[in-house]
């Protein structure tokens, strides 16, 4: 199934990448041989050391129409080479890469929209990558590469939803659904901020976890199937002003109903399924929507500042290596994680 060759070699000139290929049950992860990139005028060479993983990735998986793409789009790594014209980064520089390539600041356009890294684009799950020197920005320098590689998506979503869209204030009270990687990245930020974030979760043994990381409230939506009530008794019948909305169709209602008046509620994901219609009728009055698809590097290079301020750590269930790709998809559609799952190159 897989081409295994050597590790990297700084001198190789040839690298190691996944691709989703066709294979006995749909689209598989295939490793491959590929020459050695070379970056040209405005571009970046850049070794990455470590990638994650996010819902989204199982998706993108999962369409006939990824057939042929490098996979990921959560990366980083160094600069290994810089092509004519680069001015922003140098040689052995850490750096990340966005999630769009395309999208440096302002409002979304469809350009910036089609280069979703891992999906309208080649993604990261290679030993080596070019990108354009916009499409990077520098690492704080306290994170590992393990952790810098979970910030693109997950963590930038929360940010752009809790601060950018949302206007976050201390005192506020923040709901998270779940403890996948944009909801725990969520709890850290909301608490470093001030803010009193409750979270969901089917385990207890999550939620003390979640409770340790700063969460003011956890309800178990397992034993507590009504569990917008619990929400609403932990803000003494408020309601909560900020909803990181991730599950999609099972929980848009009874996250509405958790929501205070004048709150707002940013519609991230869709693990149980997008959900066609807005409940307009159930949202609280002066109540707003937002749909948040990740950010740009601008709110990448804002959140880069929050996290050296506050020096935040990400949360990393569990590492694979590199061979083991394979493995860490499947981690990741078990649901048994909580945080972020890891690839180390």
């Amino acid at each position: 199934m897989f081409i295994v060759t050597a590790a990297f070699e700084a001198d190789a000139q040839t690298v190691r990448e996944y691709r989703l290929e066709p294979g006995a049950s749909g689209l598989e992860l295939k490793m491959r041989d590929i020459a050695r990139p070379q970056p040209q005028a405005g571009e970046v060479l850049v070794r990455i050391r470590a990638v994650s993983l996010n819902h989204r990735d199982l998706s993108v998986a999962g369409r006939a129409s990824s057939s042929g793409l490098v996979p990921l789009s959560d990366g980083a790594g160094e600069v290994i080479a810089v092509g004519p014209g680069v001015t922003q980064f140098a040689v052995g520089d850490r750096v990340a890469g966005t999630f769009f390539a395309d999208w440096s600041g302002g409002p979304r356009t469809a350009q910036a929209m089609a280069s979703a890294r891992g999906g309208g684009v080649d993604g990261v799950l290679a030993e080596v990558i070019v990108s354009h020197e916009d499409g990077l920005i520098p690492v704080p320098d306290y994170l590992t590469f393990e952790e810098a590689a979970t910030l693109p998506c997950a963590a930038v979503t929360a940010w752009r939803a809790l601060f950018t869209d949302g206007a976050l204030e201390p005192g506020e009270t923040v709901l998270l659904e779940g403890t996948g990687g944009v909801s725990i990245f969520g709890l850290q930020l909301a608490a470093a901020a001030g803010a009193r974030p409750i979270i969901t979760s089917s385990s207890d043994a999550k939620l003390e976890q979640a409770r340790a990381l700063g969460a003011a409230g956890t309800v178990n939506y397992r034993s507590n199937p009504e569990w917008q009530e619990d929400v609403l008794a932990l803000t003494d019948g408020v309601g909560v002003d900020h909803i990181l909305e991730v599950v999609g169709q099972e929980t848009m209602l009874r996250a509405i109903q958790a929501l205070a008046y004048d709150g707002h509620i940013a519609v991230i994901g869709g693990l149980s399924g997008r959900a066609e219609a807005l409940p307009l009728g159930s949202l609280p009055q002066g109540a707003t929507v937002t749909n948040v698809f990740v950010g740009s590097r601008e709110d990448f290079a804002a959140m880069n500042a929050f996290l050296v301020e506050h020096q935040l750590h990400p949360v990393i269930d569990r590492v694979f290596p590199f061979e083991e790709a394979a493995a860490a998809y499947a981690y990741m559609d078990s649901g048994a994680h909580m945080g972020k799952i890891v690839i180390r190159l």
